[in-house]
């Protein structure tokens, strides 16, 4: 019998797809769902987890953030996008290093554990010292270099090489759990020769992008003076969109937009909360919907949010496209929960791997604890207790690949009050050097 043999006894299982009725019991063997059956025999385990007035879900996928900048927590709040990156963001990341990136790394992995968030796609700068915190803790991350050339031969060069070491040295490495993906910044800070060398290399290698496009009105006017063509017109015409590509936040779409999202199979990360905060806009997500695309959750940067809480941001979400449309109906608890686990795991192309309940999939689980003043009465809706009435606190244990990062809200692989010491002292270092 192996070391890693986990049996879950009694939980409630919420599933994305193909609803599971009733409490069950779920047995883990190494890093996989081995079994779901009304009742397992407690001699196929070495360790048993009482999940009774739990209820059980694949681990959460946020699509998009910027992980080390939860150093950067409320530097700069209450400023439009424009004047909070170039005046207050830009200035402050010059002075960063590799320590200060896994230090605001290994902080945003608490963050995330302690939330219920098991993977993450992650796009900054000294990537490989992300990764390193990553492995530590682990988590599962999709990494990309954010490349930014503003047309820059030279700069170009070095930053395609950048994103390049990061895939020879980082993908499937962490027993499999980190995997690369390309990540030009947007369509206003990456030139088209980037973007359109990113687009070889994605084709000939078979790695993802991960981009930014859409997120302000500012951007749109901009893209559209110079190229003459709406952001996501000008990405299709120079041929960088396809299925492997996921876009954060895609605010401002017009309908040829939202039609070539769909024919391109292209994903999207809605960040609702990030939008909300530096007053970009509300995202279409419930047209979006009506048209089958697919539309994941991310919480953005800790520095524009400011949590990583994907489970308030889910409900944030939901709440948000009611109010935007005026219709109670729109973006549903159900739709919710499937935006927060399988169709991040679809926008990662980590569907056959993660995102639901399944026999032959990822021990990616978290569950939540129904036995707290917010969580009381029970709703027969488990959908609706998660979105409209949890928040990150509910989160009980979270197990990643197998392996138990959090049980009964402590963490088991990282040193929480240690990695909070030594970011608080990374943040007032990189202050005195602005």
């Amino acid at each position: 019998m192996a070391d890693n043999t986990i049996l879950i006894k009694n939980a409630l299982i919420l599933n994305p797809e193909n609803n599971i009725e009733g409490k069950k019991d779920l047995l883990i063997k190494n890093d996989l769902i081995d079994e779901i059956a009304d009742e397992i025999p407690e001699d196929k385990a070495d360790k048993i987890i009482d999940a009774t007035d739990k209820i059980l879900l694949p681990g959460l996928v946020n699509t998009h953030t910027h992980l080390s900048m939860t150093l950067f927590r409320g530097l700069a709040d209450d400023l439009a996008l424009d004047e909070w990156l170039n005046e207050n963001i830009w200035p402050v990341e010059a002075n960063l290093n590799g320590y200060y990136c896994y230090i605001g790394a290994l902080l945003g992995a608490v963050e995330l554990i302690k939330s219920g968030t098991t993977t993450f796609s992650d796009m900054y700068f000294y990537m490989e010292d992300v990764a390193k915190a990553v492995d530590e803790s682990g988590l599962r991350a999709v990494l990309s270099y954010g490349m930014i050339d503003f047309g820059d031969e030279e700069k170009r060069k070095a930053e395609i090489e950048e994103n390049m070491n990061l895939f020879k040295n980082c993908n499937d490495t962490a027993d499999g759990r980190i995997k690369v993906f390309f990540g030009p910044h947007s369509p206003y800070t990456a030139s088209e020769e980037l973007l359109k060398e990113v687009r070889r290399l994605a084709d000939e290698t078979g790695i993802g992008i991960h981009i930014h496009v859409s997120e302000t009105q500012k951007e749109i006017d901009d893209v559209s003076a110079e190229k003459g063509l709406r952001p996501f017109e000008y990405l299709d015409s120079i041929g960088l969109l396809g299925p492997d590509v996921v876009c954060a936040h895609s605010v401002w779409l017009s309908d040829r937009e939202i039609e070539i999202i769909k024919e391109k199979d292209v994903k999207i990360s809605h960040n609702p909360c990030s939008n909300m905060k530096l007053a970009s806009g509300i995202a279409p997500v419930s047209k979006l919907l009506e048209n089958d695309i697919c539309v994941a959750i991310g919480t953005d940067g800790a520095s524009s949010n400011n949590n990583l809480d994907l489970i308030e941001e889910l409900k944030t979400a939901s709440l948000l496209q009611k109010v935007a449309t005026l219709d109670p109906k729109v973006l549903t608890s159900d739709e919710a929960v499937a935006m927060g686990t399988i169709n991040g795991a679809r926008a990662l192309g980590l569907d056959d791997e993660i995102g639901t309940v399944e026999v032959g999939k990822k021990a990616d689980l978290i569950l939540i604890d129904t036995n707290c003043a917010n969580m009381v009465p029970d709703s027969s809706n488990l959908s609706s207790n998660i979105i409209y009435a949890a928040n990150g606190s509910n989160v009980d244990t979270t197990i990643c690949n197998g392996q138990i990062l959090m049980e009964n809200k402590e963490l088991t692989t990282l040193d929480e009050q240690e990695i909070y010491q030594k970011a608080r002292e990374a943040i007032d270092q990189l202050k005195k050097a602005i």
